[in-house]
């Protein structure tokens, strides 16, 4: 099922999408008690809003085996985690702005993790039934102040750097599925989740070793191969199987 956060004349709305018809619900989804409504909306009447606003954002890096080939690194033993901003997220066509044009800040399309109950310390066994779903993300980067750095936090959460959405699909094999990335109609990046180091439930048992995710929180599983760069103008599109595509344009 795919369910949307979404506004109508500013007014902020939880639903439910089937086809290009949206259902309103009585509540916020992640709550696990709301009911269908007898409002509906066509698509083209609401504004996509990002579907969670997450307190905790964590991010993993290096976790597909072409990209760290790319990258000319080696494969980590335990999934790279590192916190990103969720100030950064931005929506469905929604605008990335670019603060300094001189550094090279490049795309990453990722799929991401929307937890749906509190998990601390779980098993593998048990780490997709901590799921609330999965929703579509760029992972942009400023390569330049990565690199200073040396860690990737302020490199990647300026506003706008995290596009999340534009649903959140709740029956998908996250470790199997086609994810790609286009750039002004030409196919950049173009994988498959069975290339992921760490799959799916591994990331999650290692995440809530070190600490407590909510309802709502978000992991974002690492890019593959074919990352570049952005520059104002491009118009991204990002495509996972079974979710759909999350569309923005850049601007500076």
């Amino acid at each position: 099922m795919k369910y949307v956060r979404f506004a109508v004349t500013k007014e902020v709305m939880y639903g439910v999408l089937e086809g290009d018809t949206l259902t309103q619900l009585d509540g916020d989804f992640l709550q696990g008690t709301s009911a269908k409504l007898d409002t509906t909306f066509n698509l083209n009447e609401v504004k996509l809003l990002p579907p969670v606003v997450p307190g905790q954002m964590v991010a993993i890096g290096l976790n597909y085996a072409l990209h760290a080939e790319e990258s000319g690194m080696p494969i980590p033993d335990e999934p790279m985690m590192f916190m990103v901003s969720p100030t950064a997220i931005i929506g469905h066509e929604d605008k990335v702005t670019l603060p300094n044009l001189e550094h090279r800040i490049d795309y990453e399309a990722e799929l991401a993790v929307v937890i749906g109950k509190e998990a601390k310390n779980v098993s593998r066994d048990e780490a997709l039934s901590y799921v609330f779903g999965y929703t579509c993300n760029n992972d942009i980067s400023d390569r330049h102040l990565q690199k200073k750095d040396g860690q990737f936090t302020r490199a990647k959460s300026f506003p706008t750097f995290k596009p999340l959405g534009p649903v959140i699909e709740t029956e998908l094999d996250p470790n199997q599925v086609d994810i790609k990335l286009s750039i002004n109609g030409e196919v950049r990046q173009h994988s498959n989740t069975n290339d992921l180091i760490h799959k799916i439930e591994d990331l999650i048992v290692k995440v809530t070793e070190v600490m407590i995710l909510n309802p709502g929180d978000v992991i974002i599983t690492g890019t593959p191969s074919g990352v570049g760069p952005l520059k104002p103008g491009d118009h991204i599109e990002i495509e996972i199987e079974g979710i759909g595509r999350l569309k923005n344009q850049v601007i500076d």
